[in-house]
């Protein structure tokens, strides 16, 4: 049993062994196999290295790759209801790609070649500068004598080029014909070209002979294409067009003043971009997405081959919210009732000039039309009466009058000045000895609806000196003493309703308005509360009411209303990029109860026998739309400037005539404000001007609404 043992321990101990002697032996043919891959390895780099060496390097030396940017079609802009406003038109385009490293004198051979083939206007096109450079091409070896005797060692090249030309005189270009001349336009145009990107040589009144005529000879006209261009193209013409906006030209290029912007942000120089308006606001989405390409040049700089690395797309279209039928009518109704106030009291209305309307939908914040008309009173033939000063909508501020005195009851209400239902007697306020009234003297017992309804000033300085503290009941006051919060109080709530603050509009630039001086001086809080003291915007005056028709949601207003990707079909938009949403930009922090107690006051104004408005809303045709809203008078003065030495004089003594309103009064679809200023204070034929445009305003939207139903239900009529 014992040696048995041993035997197997033996065994066992001679078997781990053998298995130790194999190991060894295994990993040396591992090591050997590693040692034939890197051998392999560095014998192949030493044959690149030393066999092929030159020529790969030559084949490094004899291409290069250059990326280059194509330009594409801006998106197009539709309104609200799919009418094309702001569209591409297709011209013939003649364009040159230069080769990397071209020479001057290749360009003007080039412009000789195309001369035969093309016309180009030269006509206030060309510089002295430009002569002198076709001259200083054709007689190098001359200019180069002249000079000789200038010592231009250690100058810049540009100094000596400068030098160089300075020598050419006039009488060396003074004898060049038609023909030069429009060969030295055409350099010029190819003198733009930057290498391998397009330059537009020719877009504009190319005739179909002429592009053909270039197309057949594009095989001796080096870098020469004829391919398709765009040019904005606006349908219905200059309406709305302060708000569409402009773009560049491609001779301007990207602004200067942002050219590293643009650049960073892969535009070339001379690309068109968005300089105003909606075409600005919305650059981004309606630049599109430039094709890129990738050349492959020699070492000569010859293209040897190209390919597209990015497929390139026009850019995005925008949907607005404007409804340009309605757009329309509302410019029309704005001159005729301007033109009318101003031949009705020629002389009491000599100051008066424009107006100013924006119209809404107070549930979305989506403008339906924007409008500002200016008459022209000396007007040469051929002269438009009218010019569009919509801008002003946005960029100018006005005292607003009494309209914003809905603002100042719901003040008064949430800081607990008064209360809903309390009332005074209106009869002349006496401050110093100075009486402050209303606009109809002593009006009689008048509560917050009944203030609001017949306009009582009185109630409104009530309010204020209540809010600021002093409750006494008195009519006649020789100061006054108020806390230091009180103008505070009004400021913050009046910017709950967009007045003094941004409406959030989507558009380059908006005024907040201009708040008045001294806000410390009691007597002029006196008249903030009615809305004498800071100015507003139409713009903001329209989110204002705005906000008290829809029950208390500040909505922020908006002029575009979809992005679309670009259609693959003329017939019909893409699909949609983003949809703006109603955007609720602050609630009131009020009670709601209040804020219907202002909307009773306003449906008063429009609809009830005292109210300010009255004589034109309760009366047909305008009565069956059910309109709200409030009137005001604001006290203003001008400043001309004098003829004799250009310095400007004070008009006292004019008035803005100013009017917010919505409809219907139970369910409101539309909201409008419309200012006036500067109208006659004796012009009293002409103070219901804002109350005209405004009436016919609403009336348009809903003849309007009701003309498309019509037209729907006969649509569908024959559909069936």
């Amino acid at each position: 049993m014992k040696q048995g043992r041993g035997d197997l321990m033996g065994k066992k101990k001679k078997k781990q062994q053998t298995k130790k002697s194999h190991l060894p032996f295994r990993l040396n043919v591992v090591f050997f196999v590693v040692f034939l891959l890197f051998a392999a390895i560095i014998l192949q780099l030493g044959v690149v290295q030393i066999l092929n060496g030159e020529e790969a390097q030559e084949e490094i030396n004899r291409t290069e790759n250059t990326t280059t940017n194509i330009p594409v079609p801006r998106g197009e802009v539709y309104d609200r209801f799919g009418k094309p406003v702001v569209d591409n038109q297709p011209l013939y385009s003649i364009t040159y790609t230069p080769p990397k490293g071209v020479q001057p004198e290749d360009r003007l051979e080039l412009a000789h070649k195309l001369a035969d083939y093309m016309d180009m206007p030269y006509e206030n096109k060309l510089t002295t500068r430009d002569l002198k450079e076709y001259f200083y091409l054709n007689n190098r070896e001359e200019i180069m004598e002249r000079i000789a005797d200038v010592d231009t060692e250690g100058m810049e090249n540009g100094d000596v080029y400068q030098l160089q030309l300075d020598s050419i005189t006039e009488q060396d270009i003074a004898d060049y014909g038609d023909d030069i001349k429009e060969v030295i336009a055409i350099k010029k145009e190819l003198d733009k070209a930057y290498a391998l990107s397009p330059q537009i040589i020719k877009n504009v009144d190319i005739s179909e002979e002429e592009y053909s005529t270039v197309a057949e000879h594009l095989a001796v006209l080096p870098g020469v294409n004829v391919t398709a261009d765009w040019e904005r193209s606006y349908p219905f013409e200059t309406t709305f067009k302060n708000y569409l906006g402009n773009i560049t030209s491609r001779n301007q290029g990207v602004p200067k003043d942002d050219l590293d912007y643009y650049m960073s942000l892969d535009y070339s120089r001379n690309d068109r971009v968005g300089i105003s308006g909606l075409e600005q606001e919305y650059e981004e989405v309606l630049r599109g997405t430039k094709e890129k390409v990738q050349y492959i040049t020699d070492k000569d700089n010859n293209v040897v081959d190209s390919k597209v690395i990015r497929e390139g797309q026009r850019g995005k279209d925008l949907v607005l919210t404007i409804d340009m039928e309605l757009q329309q009518k509302v410019d029309q109704i704005v001159r005729e009732e301007l033109a009318a106030a101003i031949q009705a009291a020629p002389y009491d209305n000599r100051n008066l000039e424009n107006s100013i309307a924006v119209v809404s939908d107070p549930e979305t914040g989506e403008i339906l039309a924007i409008s500002g008309q200016q008459y022209n009173r000396n007007i040469e033939p051929g002269e438009s009466r009218f010019t569009d000063v919509s801008h002003q909508a946005v960029y100018n501020a006005y005292t607003p009058g009494s309209t914003v005195k809905g603002a100042t009851i719901l003040t008064g209400l949430q800081e607990e000045a008064i209360y809903p239902g309390f009332g005074i007697n209106d009869k002349d306020l006496i401050l110093n000895d100075v009486p402050k009234g209303s606009y109809t003297p002593n009006i009689g017992y008048v509560d917050d609806i009944a203030a609001l309804q017949q306009s009582s000033n009185v109630y409104m300085f009530f309010l204020a000196l209540r809010l600021g503290g002093d409750y006494s009941p008195s009519y006649v006051k020789d100061s006054l003493n108020l806390d230091n919060d009180t103008f505070d109080k009004f400021l913050y709530n009046f910017n709950q309703f967009g007045l003094g603050v941004e409406t959030g509009v989507d558009f380059p630039y908006e005024s907040t308005g201009v708040q008045g001086d001294d806000p410390e001086n009691p007597g002029n809080l006196l008249d903030y509360s009615i809305g004498q003291y800071s100015s507003y915007t139409p713009m903001q005056l329209n989110q204002y009411v705005s906000t008290i028709a829809n029950g208390g949601d500040r909505m922020q207003l908006r002029l575009v209303k979809e992005i679309h990707d670009p259609s693959s079909t003329n017939e019909e938009l893409g699909p949609i990029y983003k949809d703006y949403a109603p955007n609720v930009l602050n609630q009131i922090e009020m009670d709601p109860s209040y804020i219907g107690r202002v909307q009773e006051g306003f449906r008063r104004v429009f609809q009830t026998p005292r109210g300010t408005a009255s004589s034109i809303f309760s009366k047909q045709p305008y009565a069956q739309y059910n309109m709200a809203g409030k009137t005001g008078t604001a006290q203003t003065e001008k400043w001309v400037p004098k003829e004799e030495d250009g310095k400007y004089r004070r008009i006292p003594n004019l008035l803005n005539k100013t009017l917010i309103g919505y409809a219907p009064f139970n369910d409101p679809e539309i909201a409008f404000s419309v200012m006036t200023p500067h109208v006659g204070e004796d012009a009293v034929s002409t103070f219901n001007v804002s109350n005209k445009i405004g009436a016919r305003i609403g009336q348009a939207y809903f003849e309007l609404k009701e003309q498309r139903a019509k037209e729907d239900d006969t649509s569908s009529d024959k559909e069936e």
